[in-house]
């Protein structure tokens, strides 16, 4: 393999990046370049594109001569070399294959060049462009989630690809140390992370930047890492660095120093002199070449100084001396089929856990389900503290559970551990669970950019939030990630609010079987009321169900609707019923209770949202309803949305008491003590028979 077609392939990326960002015509420079030719409003980032360019050029002769069986990715922390990749996948085809106006022809090459960005694949790195599991631009989670997606896979090597930047953020410095806390945990494979250190962040020097190289080495050999250098100048030097670092990397979770490559090509490398290692490259250096004659002086030169009619045909295909460093076509990997017969194995696992507690049910299911394949269970040290008991006979936690003191890192692993088709849990206290609510939303978005795609399913991401506000201190009472997950309206989110222990071993066996969703399954940990299971099928199928045992037969409007959606709000209400039932024999009572919380949402906006006639099936249509959730009560709201019931309806949940309480007074605040809930029941009742029929 020549250095020289190396260096072609990082050339040819350079153009296409460069062309894609001013060019809308001329595209090889096959006539003299005039202003026409030249984007009016040039658009996209120009500054991490050279460095990302020599990596993925370098990269190709390895990823040629892996193996079959084996497999090297490269993940993207920053989302702005979009033009990398793809001028990347147009280099090698995959671009063409997935979308045919952008294969390898002239009108391809146009495309690519005149259309960027266009809708269908933006302008940053997406699953859009055929190949990439990770959204860049997800400040921080690049290394993590690299490492999420060799966990179990010891035969793949992701090389994440890190902005000095990004190595700023916490998330970032705690995945440095990370590996640590994986060893014992099964044979994985290697990440190798690669520290882009061109010296500037958006407006100015990185941090890393300031440091000097004993000071780098230092920091990196600190962290465990053994740091190998290039400026990326030389492709020789550059090449010798990269099988130096892949030679010395090990795999995760294997004790001793792991290596680090750094890239220090500055900041975009190329641009007109005085240009370069400036926050004038960050996007694109020239504004207004089209209206400048200056400016369109300097860009002539530059697109110019890489000869690309030396480097593509007029037939808009990579050269022959190109072709040795780009790595040969493999498959893509095949989809998940959805698993049969979820809610029939769901109420099973319920019936066997009908009458045990959390802490018995919880641990069963989740054995279980690592019985059936690859599975993680991932925890920020606090899988004991949540009654969650995962370990062996020997005291020994499991080897497929995971815990480390970072919400972070948990979810980062988790996320790239389902990316590449593997299941994956995060147990965590549902209020420390919001830290992460940045990277859920921008795994989201992710996913539902894939499914705009039409690719495969992948595994759902699930999250168990326990240790609730109800039963904590003032600083561990947050409900929020629903709230929030809930407020984006992403229908792949799901917030189930099982009733007991046993209604939740069934709604985690039913969320770790579906594909494609965002599942939080709300338990707490100290529920022990149980109820009947009647209802369950039902209730896993559409989200909400009537409780017979409380509720008077037929379809008559009754005189009252109490509804829970969560343990505590059951176990509060179904006193309440029975208190009114033993008190009020003539009341004509209605009860539900919600598993699902999207099935309130409006019509149409959610898979399991509830039609005109089931909504007034379960919720009449003048009663007095009280419904309770463990969450905030502004949620019920907001997903009631245009069929709010409006005055009728008292919504009761948790509300901040703005200081230290005892869990008895916190209660009495949010109005769910049976003193408070009789009362209001009672009010709501007498006053309801006052008002005069219509």
């Amino acid at each position: 393999m020549s250095d020289a077609s190396v260096s072609a392939v990082a050339d040819a990326l350079d153009y296409l990046c460069l062309a894609q960002l001013y060019l809308r015509e001329n595209p090889l420079l096959a006539r003299p370049l005039t202003s026409a030719h030249v984007k009016w409003r040039p658009a996209g980032h120009w500054g991490v594109c050279p460095p990302v360019n020599r990596m993925l050029a370098a990269l190709g002769p390895v990823q040629a001569s892996v193996p079959d069986g084996y497999e090297l990715r490269v993940l993207h922390g920053a989302g702005h070399a979009g033009p990398s990749a793809l001028a990347h996948a147009y280099l090698t085809g995959r671009l063409g294959r997935v979308y045919p106006d952008l294969i390898q022809s002239p009108a391809g090459l146009l495309e690519l060049v005149s259309g960027f960005p266009r809708p269908e694949t933006g302008g940053e790195i997406t699953p859009m462009i055929p190949g990439h599991l990770h959204t860049g631009g997800q400040l921080g989670a690049a290394l993590a989630i690299g490492q999420g997606t060799v966990l179990d896979a010891p035969r793949r090597l992701t090389v994440a690809l890190l902005g000095d930047g990004e190595c700023e953020t916490g998330t970032t410095a705690a995945s440095w140390l990370a590996s640590r806390a994986l060893r014992g945990t099964g044979d994985h494979g290697t990440v190798l992370p690669v520290v882009l250190l061109n010296g500037m962040r958006m407006g100015g020097p990185s941090v890393l930047s300031t440091l000097s190289r004993d000071e780098l080495t230092a920091y990196f050999t600190g962290l465990g890492h053994q740091p190998v250098y290039s400026d990326g100048l030389d492709i020789a030097q550059l090449r010798q660095a990269i099988a130096e670092a892949v030679a010395d990397a090990r795999p995760l979770g294997v004790p001793g120093p792991s290596s680090v490559l750094v890239l220090t090509l500055e900041k975009g490398y190329g641009a007109p002199a005085g240009l370069a290692a400036t926050p004038a490259v960050h996007k694109t250096p020239l504004h207004d070449p089209a209206s400048v004659p200056s400016e369109f002086d300097l860009l002539s030169e530059w697109l110019a100084s890489y000869r690309p009619a030396q480097l593509l045909t007029p037939g808009g295909r990579p050269r022959p001396h190109l072709l040795p460093a780009l790595p040969r076509p493999r498959p893509e990997p095949g989809g998940l089929s959805a698993p049969r017969g979820c809610i029939a194995a769901s109420t099973q696992v319920a019936d066997h856990a009908s009458g045990r507690a959390f802490a018995q049910v919880v641990p069963d299911v989740l054995r279980a389900r690592a019985a059936q394949g690859p599975f993680r269970v991932f925890s920020p040290d606090e899988l004991a503290s949540n009654r969650i008991d995962l370990t062996d006979g020997q005291g020994r936690t499991v080897p497929w559970a995971v815990e480390v003191l970072s919400e972070e890192l948990c979810h980062a692993w988790a996320q790239g551990y389902t990316e590449t088709g593997r299941h994956a849990l995060v147990a965590t206290y549902e209020a420390f669970a919001p830290i992460t609510l940045s990277l859920v939303q921008q795994q989201l978005k992710h996913r539902s950019a894939r499914r705009h795609a039409g690719l495969a399913p992948l595994p759902s991401l699930v999250y168990l939030l326990t240790s609730l506000g109800w039963h904590n201190t003032f600083t561990h009472q947050n409900p929020s990630l629903a709230t929030a997950l809930l407020a984006g309206g992403d229908p792949s989110v799901h917030v189930l609010t099982p009733a007991d222990p046993a209604r939740a071993a069934a709604a985690l066996t039913f969320a770790l079987r579906k594909l494609d969703r965002c599942t939080l399954v709300i338990a707490d940990k100290h529920a022990t009321v149980q109820h009947p299971l009647e209802t369950l099928d039902e209730e896993l199928r559409h989200g909400m169900a009537i409780w017979p045992h409380l509720s008077a037969p037929g379809p008559e409007e009754p005189d009252l609707i109490l509804a829970s959606a969560g343990d505590l709000p059951a176990e509060v209400l179904t006193t309440l019923a029975r208190r009114l039932r033993d008190d009020r024999r003539e009341l004509r009572l209605r009860y539900v209770h919600i598993h699902d919380l999207t099935a309130l949402a409006e019509e149409d906006t959610r898979s399991l949202a509830l039609g005109p006639a089931a909504f007034t099936h379960h919720f009449g249509t003048t009663a007095p309803l009280v419904l309770a959730t463990s969450g905030h009560p502004a949620d019920i709201h907001a997903l009631f949305g245009r069929r709010h019931p409006g005055p009728r309806l008292t919504v009761l949940g948790y509300r901040d008491p703005g200081r230290p309480v005892s869990q008895t007074h916190l209660r009495q605040l949010c109005g769910l003590d049976d003193t408070s809930l009789w009362h209001l029941a009672t009010t709501l009742i007498d006053a309801s028979k006052e008002i005069p029929a219509p």
